[in-house]
């Protein structure tokens, strides 16, 4: 092997890395989130898609092969996002909320 190619192998694998570990951190975000699914003041559309994405997490079927997570990365994002947007809506609407 050449200097250029291992550079490149290198390279790859340094970019699997730091996806797998962006995808493993909004993974747990997710699953720490998941006291919010209790709460009755988040609509069902948004606990579905919570657990749609740590499904599609899990699932062979990507939109994207395996070593590129982003499509993983992007669902987990809008998932996260979706709930604690939800959550503080639900907190601003009770009187004793935290929001």
């Amino acid at each position: 092997m050449d200097g250029t190619s291992v550079f490149w192998w290198v390279a790859a694998a340094v970019v699997v890395a730091a996806t797998l570990a962006v995808a493993v951190v909004l993974a747990v975000r997710l699953v720490r989130a998941r006291r919010l699914l209790g709460d009755s003041g988040i609509p069902m559309s948004r606990k579905v898609l919570f657990w749609g994405a740590l499904l599609y997490l899990v699932s062979p079927a990507d939109l994207l092969p395996d070593p590129v997570l982003l499509d993983d990365i992007g669902i987990l994002l809008a998932a996260l996002r979706s709930l604690k947007q939800a959550g503080a809506r639900a907190d601003a609407r009770e009187p004793g909320g935290t929001g």
